[in-house]
């Protein structure tokens, strides 16, 4: 080997070397014994689980991953573990995620299989399905009803591409707007500019709660898809996944999480202090049990 050779070797193996440590970031857990800082996004209109009140994150996914960060306190030997929080929206929640710019995404997220060849989630926490927020008055009973009209959805979501297949099975000409987030489109609909909104019906009932005129409102259609919420965080980081299950989990058995369910579900809430009154379902009821964190079923084309 001449040393020209041996020279452009060794460049060669230096910048695999480089490559690959970029190619496999450092362990979430490791970074934050090392930083002392954890990182946790929220959204700001995801009612109830993440959204602000007064400027502040608050609500049921703030909630349970601030126990989650409590835990982990331990196992990273950091009681003094900072967390830091960073605002997300539907469309840049999945790349901040798999950037390492959020180590828990606190928000409202459907834990899917096309979502999970990107990130990793967490045993699921909630159950929801794709449904509307009509005006009563407007005579709207179905998605059936919409014909000819226009519906708005949050661009980013499963609910885009369960709708979509739903008009072109049924032939069906409805326009869809494309909100920015939750509250946007809420806008659209209660501005007259689309004749429904369309979104996990969960986040609905927080909407109508928080609407000008809750009365005005109803929420309508059978749920489409019923798909699983849960926590996201980094792929490819399995002891991280492994404690904040382990978090998770230690919650639902110590019935911590029952009690934040009924505080966020059932119990008045921010900022108009009305309750959702929207009892556990059957699947998570199913869920406290098993701590399961199977996908929903593969987003249609």
């Amino acid at each position: 080997m001449t040393p020209w050779t041996r020279t452009a070797l060794g460049a060669a193996l230096s910048l695999a070397a480089l490559s690959a440590s970029f190619a496999q970031p450092q362990p979430t857990l490791a970074k934050m014994a090392q930083t002392g800082v954890i990182h946790l996004s929220y959204r700001d209109s995801s009612v109830p689980f993440s959204y602000l009140n007064d400027a502040k994150p608050i609500g049921f996914s703030i909630e349970i991953c601030d126990r989650i960060v409590e835990m982990l306190k331990a196992k990273v030997k950091r009681p003094d573990l900072k967390i830091e929080r960073q605002p997300v929206t539907s469309q840049n929640r999945i790349p901040l995620v798999m950037n390492g710019t959020v180590d828990l995404e606190c928000g409202s997220t459907t834990n899917n299989v096309a979502r999970r060849e990107q990130v990793e989630f967490a045993v699921n926490y909630f159950y929801t399905g794709t449904r509307m927020m009509v005006k009563k008055a407007s005579g709207i009973g179905s998605l059936a009803d919409l014909k000819g009209k226009k519906l708005a959805t949050t661009s980013g979501t499963t609910n885009v591409q369960v709708l979509r297949k739903y008009f072109k099975d049924n032939s069906q000409d409805t326009e869809m707007l494309l909100a920015k987030d939750h509250a946007d489109g809420a806008l659209l609909a209660e501005s007259g500019r689309a004749d429904a909104y369309a979104m996990d019906d969960i986040l609905l009932y927080g909407l109508v709660a928080n609407a000008k005129n809750p009365a005005e409102w109803t929420i309508v259609g059978e749920a489409l898809q019923v798909e699983p919420y849960a926590i996201m965080l980094r792929k490819n980081d399995p002891e991280f996944k492994k404690e904040v299950d382990a978090a998770l989990v230690s919650l639902m058995k110590s019935g911590e999480f029952e009690k934040l369910y009924d505080k966020w579900f059932l119990q008045p809430i921010p900022p108009r202090n009305v309750p959702l009154n929207v009892p556990m379902s059957a699947e998570l009821k199913k869920n406290l049990k098993e701590f399961s964190d199977p996908p929903a079923a593969p987003a249609p084309q």
